[in-house]
């Protein structure tokens, strides 16, 4: 989706790798993430600094490779090690599909649990708080004191990183991604530093066409598109109601004759009359219908 603004980006973006460049697992032996590249370290608390989203001082940084593998690394960290049991994760319908944990809305146990919350929620955009809200209970939370998850997905897809708090959080972290991976893929890190380098810029620099601003721009047209779509096509009256006619509905399907690729909301705790659309094609290739 943001393939345009990286190619008006042209050079800033470039890089180059010498053959002996970053051959050690280890990026900076004196840091607890010992596996985080300096660069990327550097830029991430200068942007976090100037958009004040984050307070980065006297925080510890680990580093992952998609969103699943650091849910993954911070389970781990945050389940109670005295535990005889396996603990209990759960999360509020509709969730993520790559996330799918047991509905929070329904969880009855008494013990200790890990609830997952995204906010603003994805895929539905709503802010979450908490549901279960027992004593035992561990959160999980993007914009938690303890613990802030930050995808880099969206406007480079590569990398994620999560910012920790608790030094014994972020030292277990780092063990379990030495586990499963030993380290990051520096080339990743690398690139990654350099583009939040030009994001960074845009931001302050008003000779360059600001990242957020393009983004939002861009996602707006694409909604009011979408909307305009719906509201000129008869078929999609029913849909629009607040209580869709037919039970069994099948939103994918329907969707998926007229060339458009959806995911049914089974994926995401919900029914098959709901769909999230993925819009994957390039701005001069998207069509709705």
């Amino acid at each position: 989706m943001y393939e345009s603004y990286w190619r008006k980006m042209g050079k800033n973006c470039d890089i180059t790798f010498n053959g002996d460049d970053s051959l050690s697992y280890f990026a900076n032996g004196k840091i607890l993430c010992w596996f985080l590249e300096s660069k990327l370290e550097e830029q991430i608390k200068r942007l976090h600094n100037v958009v004040g989203n984050a307070i980065v001082d006297d925080h510890y940084i680990v580093v992952g490779t998609g969103s699943s593998q650091l849910v993954q690394a911070a389970l781990y960290a945050l389940s109670p090690s005295d535990q005889f049991e396996p603990i209990y994760v759960v999360s509020a319908t509709p969730f993520y599909s790559v996330h799918a944990y047991p509905d929070v809305k329904t969880f009855e146990k008494y013990g200790p649990y890990i609830e997952l919350i995204t906010s603003p929620n994805n895929p539905d955009g709503i802010i979450r708080e908490p549901v279960v809200n027992e004593d035992q209970g561990i959160l999980l939370l993007p914009n938690l004191p303890t613990m802030m998850l930050c995808s880099l997905l969206f406007p480079n897809a590569l990398a994620m990183l999560v910012l920790e708090l608790d030094k014994d959080v972020a030292r277990k972290m780092t063990k379990f991604m030495e586990i499963i991976a030993i380290s990051v893929s520096k080339e990743g890190q690398l690139r990654v530093a350099k583009i939040l380098k030009v994001v960074f810029n845009s931001y302050l620099d008003f000779t360059l066409q600001n990242f957020f601003e393009y983004s939002q721009s861009l996602m707006t047209d694409r909604w009011q598109r979408l909307r305009q779509v719906v509201m000129d096509n008869d078929h999609f009256q029913d849909f629009c109601e607040s209580h869709p006619g037919g039970e069994e509905e099948d939103c994918e399907k329907l969707l998926k004759e007229h060339k458009n690729k959806t995911r049914s909301g089974r994926r995401f705790g919900s029914d098959s009359r709901s769909v999230r659309l993925n819009m994957l094609s390039r701005d001069e290739d998207l069509t709705f219908f």
